[in-house]
């Protein structure tokens, strides 16, 4: 365990966490929402510290990062918790084991070095920071990512967006790019569905935009909770009045979890979705968790394909110095 970050000390051995939106108010020996900060005698610690629960090397495409280091491979770590609780989760045999519940993660601990280490053997020009939610290892990322920009390496987070803008000022210098999870447009559901609320996750995209950080949007549409026209029509426009430049990503959803008596997203749907997200103004929508979707990117401007690829694959890239080749068109992205 490590001393955490980003928290204070209350009265009467408790603490208040501010990493997350939670505000977690942590009385001692007890845990946060996620399961894995603690509080031991009025300290707040990490509790997954270098303890990783999966790490592999991952297409960037996968996160999904289709304007960020195109065709490079990124070293992905997560561990246990996550401070949402999706119904729909389909990562949640690790993302909702908890500490508190006394799961046992695996006997290999790794440090910030043995991850940089092992990125820069595998040749991966970036590391992710996915699977789970990386706010709940901050700290862990953190050290690794202040490491990994020392090593002339890229960083990015696969987030919720649920972080204080303390949390994302703090790793501001060491973050380049982050995937950031807009699940729907209605606080209820927010509420319902992940025990947590709209509001703060919109805040967060505005302030990483202001901040120059990369930004690319997911939203897994889900039938019968976020598929309608006007819950498409505003996320879409959300994305579209900050930066039409910004990619959606719009996923396939299938049941998993405890959302298992839905059906999968039909294809119509996922297509309706773009169709809507164009109408709003944006450049770039992109179709993920369907192997025949036609996710190339094509110049705005003049339609000529700029990146053709397969499914989270990279066929060719046609860009020059981030330009169109034939119009000359700037598209916006980290093509480095």
């Amino acid at each position: 365990m490590k001393q955490a970050m980003l928290y204070e000390k209350l009265q009467g051995n408790n603490v208040h966490c501010y990493l997350c939106n939670h505000h977690c108010n942590i009385s001692e020996g007890k845990y946060g929402i996620c399961g894995v900060r603690k509080n031991i005698d009025g300290t707040l610690y990490s509790m997954v510290y270098g303890e990783i629960i999966a790490a592999h090397i991952d297409p960037i495409e996968k996160k999904p990062l289709y304007h960020f280091l195109p065709g490079s491979n990124s070293f992905s770590i997560a561990t246990i918790g996550c401070n949402f609780r999706c119904e729909f989760c389909q990562n949640w045999d690790i993302s909702q084991k908890r500490k508190k519940n006394g799961f046992k993660t695996s006997i290999y601990r790794f440090s910030p070095e043995d991850i940089l280490k092992e990125a820069k053997r595998s040749k991966c020009k970036s590391i992710s920071y996915t699977y789970t939610e990386p706010t709940i290892f901050f700290e862990f990322a953190y050290d690794t990512s202040k490491l990994a920009k020392q090593e002339g390496l890229y960083n990015n987070f696969v987030t919720n967006g649920y972080m204080t803008q303390q949390a994302i000022q703090t790793i501001k210098p060491y973050l380049d790019s982050c995937n950031v999870d807009l699940k729907f447009f209605n606080d209820k559901t927010y509420k319902n569905i992940c025990k947590a609320s709209l509001s703060p996750v919109l805040e967060s995209i505005k302030f990483m935009k202001k901040l120059d950080i990369w930004i690319e949007i997911t939203t897994l549409i889900v039938p019968g909770l976020n598929d309608t026209d006007e819950e498409l029509y505003n996320i879409s426009k959300f994305i579209a009045d900050l930066d039409k430049d910004i990619p959606w990503h719009i996923s396939k959803f299938h049941p998993d979890y405890k959302y298992l008596n839905s059906v999968s997203t039909p294809v119509e749907t996922l297509e309706r979705a773009k169709k809507i997200g164009k109408q709003n103004g944006l450049k770039y929508i992109y179709i993920g968790n369907l192997i025949t979707a036609d996710n190339n990117t094509y110049c705005p401007e003049c339609g000529e394909i700029l990146i053709d690829r397969g499914y989270m694959n990279v066929n060719s890239i046609y860009l020059i110095d981030g330009k169109c080749p034939k119009c000359n068109s700037i598209i916006k992205g980290i093509w480095n």
